[in-house]
C-alpha cells in the first residue's frame, strides 16, 4: 500500500498545484490554455513516440490485453444505457453521463502507469490507448447523434477527429518504428527524450487548472450515476473480463487502472461543440478527479493483495 500511495500522491499533488495556479491566476489563464495545447500536440506525442519506439515488445501477447480493454468499455456502455431506460435522462445530460463513464484522463493514466510500472507499463498503456481512443470517440459521437440529434455530429467529423488525434498518430508512429526496427538518429531520440520529461508534469498541472469546484455544488442524480459507474463499476467489469481472459498481473493491473481513471477534461469541449450539458459535464470531470484519489487507492490495494 505504501508503494501505491507513493505513486498516487505526487500525481494528485501536481493536479492540486495546477488548481492552485488557477486560483491565483499564475502565470495567466492564457498561458495555461496555450500550455495545454503544447502538451497535447507536442509533449505527450513525443513521450508516446519515444517510449513506444524504444520499448522491448518482443514476446508480448497483447491481443487478450487489448480485447479486455475494449470489452470493458462496451460493458460499461451497456450498463449505462440500461440504467437510462429506468432513469429516462434527457438527451443532453445523458450524453454527459456517457462521456463520464467511457472517457479517461490520458495524463493521469500515463503518469500513474509510469510511476508504478516504468517503461514497460508505458508501452503497454500506449498500445491500449491506440485502440481505446478511436473506439471511445466513435461511441461518444454516436451517442450525440442519437440522443442529442445535433447535426454537427457527423460521421466524417468523427473519422477526422480520430485520424488527426495527435496521441493516436504518435502511437502509430512509435509502434511502426519499433515494428520495422528503424533506428532513430541519436540527436532526434534525445530531443524526444527531453520533451518527454515535460509531458506528464505539464499535463497534470493542466488537469488541475481545468477543475471547477463550483460546478459540483448542485449535485444531480446524473452526476452520482456517472461517477459511481466510472470509478467503481467500470473497474470491476474490467477486472472480471481480465480474469476471464487469464491476464497476468501486469496486464490486469494496467487495464484496471485504465478503467479506474476519471473522465477526460476534453469531454467538456465535445459537450460544448455538440450540444451536451456543459454544466453537468464540468461537474462530472471535477468530482471524478477528486473522488478518484480514493477509489484508485482502494482498487490498486485490492489488486496488489
Amino acid at each position: 500500500m505504501e508503494h501505491i500511495l507513493g505513486a498516487l500522491i505526487p500525481i494528485f499533488l501536481l493536479i492540486l498545484i495546477g488548481y492552485y495556479f488557477k486560483r491565483i491566476k499564475f502565470p495567466s489563464n492564457d498561458f495555461w490554455a496555450s500550455a495545454d495545447k503544447l502538451t497535447y500536440y507536442v509533449l505527450m506525442p513525443s513521450l508516446l513516440i519515444y517510449k513506444l519506439s524504444t520499448a522491448n515488445l518482443d514476446n508480448i501477447e497483447a491481443f487478450d490485453f487489448v480485447l479486455t480493454g475494449i470489452l470493458g468499455i462496451f460493458a460499461i456502455l451497456i450498463i449505462t444505457l440500461l440504467i437510462n431506460f429506468k432513469t429516462k435522462t434527457a438527451g443532453a445530460p445523458f450524453s454527459s453521463v456517457v462521456q463520464g463513464t467511457v472517457r479517461f484522463n490520458t495524463y493521469v493514466f500515463l503518469a500513474l502507469i509510469a510511476s508504478m510500472f516504468g517503461d514497460e507499463g508505458i508501452a503497454l498503456a500506449a498500445l491500449l490507448i491506440t485502440f481505446a481512443i478511436p473506439l471511445i470517440n466513435i461511441i461518444c459521437i454516436t451517442i450525440f447523434a442519437v440522443y442529442v440529434n445535433d447535426q454537427k455530429a457527423t460521421f466524417s467529423g468523427m473519422i477526422k477527429s480520430i485520424v488527426t488525434n495527435p496521441l493516436i498518430v504518435a502511437c502509430v508512429i512509435g509502434g511502426s518504428i519499433n515494428y520495422i526496427d528503424l533506428t532513430i538518429p541519436i540527436i532526434a531520440l534525445n530531443v524526444l527524450k527531453i520533451l518527454s520529461a515535460s509531458a506528464l508534469p505539464m499535463g497534470l498541472l493542466s488537469v488541475g487548472f481545468s477543475l471547477d469546484l463550483r460546478s459540483i455544488k448542485e449535485a444531480k442524480l446524473e452526476l452520482v450515476i456517472s461517477t459511481v459507474l466510472k470509478l467503481l463499476i467500470k473497474p470491476v467489469c474490467m477486472y472480471g473480463v481480465g480474469i476471464y481472459f487469464g491476464l497476468d498481473k501486469l496486464f490486469l493491473s494496467i487495464v484496471v487502472v485504465f478503467a479506474a481513471m476519471p473522465t477526460a477534461p476534453s469531454a467538456f469541449v465535445l459537450a460544448r461543440q455538440l450540444g451536451g450539458d456543459i454544466k453537468l459535464m464540468a461537474s462530472i470531470i471535477t468530482l471524478q478527479t477528486i473522488v478518484s484519489i480514493f477509489t484508485i487507492s482502494l482498487i490498486l490495494g485490492f489488486i496488489a493483495s
